[in-house]
């Protein structure tokens, strides 16, 4: 099921989207320290990204049959991946710059050739 455009969801709406009763989505929180925000008498409020690490954690579990610690493991791993692809990627003046230098090179390298 799609993730609707919102802040913030309940519990309930959150079983539905992820398909897990809401018991299971608790028990979830303790073992991968989700926080939701809490709201009045105590109703939790996930945001979007809450509900898409919740999807993937079903996935892993259910899906690919991971254990929980395989998937914490696996989630770290995604975690690490995701920021050096932040760390790698340059903005556009940077990669101007890149590019212009590597022309650069070629001609230089390409004028030795000859």
């Amino acid at each position: 099921m799609e993730i609707p455009d919102k802040l913030y969801f309940r519990i309930g709406e959150v079983s539905r989207i992820t398909g897990v009763k809401p018991y299971v989505i608790r028990f979830w929180e303790s073992e991968f320290g989700i926080r939701p925000r809490r709201k009045g008498s105590n109703q939790r409020l996930y945001t979007k990204r809450e509900v898409e690490l919740l999807k993937e954690i079903k996935r892993l579990l259910h899906e690919e049959r991971y254990t929980i610690e395989g998937a914490k493991r696996r989630l770290r791993e995604f975690q690490k991946e995701r920021q050096k692809q932040l760390e790698l990627s340059l903005t556009e003046d940077q990669l101007r710059r890149l590019l212009l230098s590597l022309k650069k090179d070629l001609k230089e390298l390409r004028d030795m050739l000859e």
